[in-house]
C-alpha cells in the first residue's frame, strides 16, 4: 500500500483514497469525537448473548449503544424502550438511545414518561433521538396509519416532550393531540435531555433548527452529511437557536474481514432491498485503518458522533467484531482526535 492512501472495500470508488489529513478535518481538535455500537436487527442466539455483548461495550470503552426502532417485522428486533430501560440496569457507564424513535407512531405524554423514567434510573444516560420514521416501514400499512400526517404529528409530538419535561403544567391544543394540565414526575434526571433529530429531507432540516440538540444521520456518506449540517447550521440560526458544532453524528456498518465472508452477502443484499442504495457506500469492510478513514471522512464533512454497526450474525460473530473495534479502532480514534481539555476534566 502507498504511503499516504487507504485501499478497502466502501472506500470511494472501490479503490484507494487518499487518509484525510489532520489540517482538512476542520475544527474536529476542539470538537468530542466518540464512537458507539448500535444494531438493527438481534443477531444473537439468546438473551445471554445480548448481555455479553453489552457487558463488552461497557468494558471496553463503547461510548454509547443504540438500538433501531421497529414494532412490526419478521426479524427479531428489541422493542428500544423497554431494551433501554434494561440497559439502565445492566450498565453503570454505558449510554445508550434509539436510532431514531419513530415520533409519529408513539404517544408523546407516554414516551415523555419512559424518557423520562429511563433517565432517572440511568442517572442520566439516556440519548433520545427522534425522527418521523421510514414511509416505508411496515408499521404504516399494517396499523392503518396514514403516512402524510407523519410530520405534523412528530413535531407536535417534540413540542409536547420538551414541555413535559420542563413544564409544572401543560395545556396543548394541536391538530392530533389534546392535553389539559399534564403533567409528568420524575423528571429527566439531565435538566436539558438531549434532542437529537434524524433525517435529511428539508422538513428534517427545519424540524432539527426548530427542536434538535443535535442531529444524527442514517445512510448518508460523508459528501451528503456535509450541505446537510452546514443547512441545519444556517436554519438554526435564522431560528435564533444554536447546536453544538460536536451534536453532529454519522453512522455505517463494518466488518474485519472481506467482501467475501460468509453471510455478507445477504446483509448487502438486505440493505439494498430496504434502502434501495449501494450498500458498499455504507458497509466499510477491511481492517481498522479502513474504519478510522471513513471516520475521518465524516468528520471532516462536520460529524463528531458516530454509530456503527457490525455487520454479523451470532453472537461469537458479533463478539469478536466488537472485540476488534475496541482493540484496534477506539484506541486509533483517540490517539488521533484526543478529547478536548475540558470533556476530560468533567470525566465524560
Amino acid at each position: 500500500m502507498r504511503r499516504g492512501t487507504l485501499c478497502g472495500i466502501g472506500m470511494k470508488s472501490g479503490g484507494c483514497a487518499p487518509a484525510a489529513p489532520a489540517n482538512r478535518e476542520g475544527n474536529a481538535m476542539a470538537r468530542s469525537v466518540a464512537v458507539g455500537l448500535g444494531l438493527m436487527e438481534f443477531p444473537f442466539s439468546g438473551a445471554s448473548g445480548f448481555w455479553r455483548w453489552i457487558d463488552l461495550c461497557e468494558a471496553g470503552g463503547v461510548d454509547s449503544v443504540w438500538q433501531t426502532d421497529r414494532i412490526i417485522s419478521r426479524e427479531p428486533i428489541l422493542e428500544s424502550m423497554t431494551t433501554m430501560a434494561a440497559l439502565a440496569g445492566r450498565t453503570r457507564r454505558l449510554k445508550f438511545g434509539v436510532n431514531v424513535v419513530s415520533m409519529a407512531l408513539r404517544d408523546p405524554v407516554l414516551l415523555a414518561k419512559q424518557c423520562a423514567t429511563v433517565d432517572v434510573l440511568s442517572a442520566g444516560r439516556l440519548l433520545p433521538a427522534f425522527g418521523v420514521g421510514s414511509p416505508l416501514a411496515p408499521e404504516w400499512k399494517v396499523l392503518h396509519l396514514d403516512t402524510g400526517t407523519r410530520g405534523r404529528r412528530t413535531d407536535e409530538g417534540l413540542a409536547l416532550l420538551r414541555r413535559l419535561w420542563s413544564e409544572d403544567q401543560v395545556d396543548f391544543a394541536g391538530e392530533h393531540f389534546h392535553l389539559t394540565g399534564a403533567s409528568i414526575a420524575p423528571r429527566p434526571v439531565q435538566p436539558d435531555l438531549p434532542m437529537w433529530i434524524g433525517g435529511a429531507s428539508e422538513a428534517a432540516i427545519a424540524r432539527t433548527a426548530r427542536f434538535g440538540t443535535g442531529w444524527q444521520a442514517g445512510r448518508e456518506t460523508p459528501a451528503e452529511v456535509a450541505p446537510v449540517i452546514a443547512r441545519i447550521k444556517s436554519a438554526a440560526q435564522e431560528a435564533g437557536r444554536t447546536i453544538d458544532d460536536d451534536h453532529y453524528g454519522a453512522a455505517f456498518s463494518f466488518r474485519f474481514g472481506r467482501v467475501d465472508d460468509a453471510g455478507l452477502a445477504r446483509l448487502m443484499e438486505a440493505y439494498r432491498k430496504r434502502t434501495g442504495r449501494d450498500p458498499l457506500e455504507h458497509y466499510v469492510v477491511g481492517g481498522a485503518e479502513h474504519i478510522i478513514a471513513r471516520i475521518a471522512e465524516y468528520i471532516t464533512a462536520g460529524a463528531s458522533k458516530f454509530i456503527l454497526r457490525p455487520a454479523a450474525q451470532g453472537d461469537e460473530d458479533v463478539l469478536e467484531q466488537t472485540r476488534r473495534l475496541v482493540q484496534e479502532v477506539l484506541p486509533g480514534v483517540s490517539a488521533r482526535w484526543p478529547k478536548p481539555s475540558h470533556i476530560r476534566a468533567a470525566g465524560k
